[in-house]
């Protein structure tokens, strides 16, 4: 089997990877990465599950290339939290109950993140929009917005915040 030695660049570290030609960036990011936060959908594009952010824009990791995200700063939900410190989606996901089984969770936080941080303040149709190409099958999608209208509220600046900034 060829392999192709590719330099990425994941969740601010520098890696590099001796991987087979053929894997796409999802497999690459769960085999050869260990990161298995990024999951397996359909493998065609259609269910989002597989969303990670690559220079900040949301992509589907099974329809990528690893060479094609060279020397771009590619984001896996391992990489959303600081240290220990969850991210504010993920920490109104938890509080919310927005997962039921939460397979398609990760897809739905990096979409959400990709979109707050062009639009701090979206409106719901906004969200929806952002998040159609991410399939959940376990809710009716309320939670799931409510939670990433919930985290757009926490991270956007106080009053007193702006006044002094």
């Amino acid at each position: 089997m060829e392999k192709t030695r590719i330099h990425l660049k994941v969740n601010g570290e520098d890696r590099e990877v001796l991987a087979p030609v053929h894997h796409t960036l999802l497999e690459v990011l769960r085999e050869e990465l260990g990161l298995p936060g990024t999951k397996h959908g359909c493998e065609l594009g259609e269910c989002g599950t597989c969303t990670v952010l690559v220079s900040g824009r949301p992509i589907l990791s099974c329809l990528a290339l690893p060479v094609e995200c060279e020397g771009r700063e590619i984001t896996t939900v391992e990489g959303l939290a600081a240290g220990a410190a969850l991210h504010p989606l993920q920490q109104a996901f938890a509080e919310l109950g927005s997962a039921q089984c939460g397979y398609c969770i990760p897809g739905f936080l990096l979409s959400a993140a990709a979109l707050l941080r062009q639009r701090p303040h979206p409106t719901r149709q906004e969200i929806a929009e952002a998040t159609a190409g991410n399939l959940c099958r376990c809710t009716g999608y309320l939670k799931i917005f409510e939670a990433i209208e919930l985290a757009a509220e926490r991270m956007r600046p106080s009053a007193t915040e702006s006044a002094r900034g």
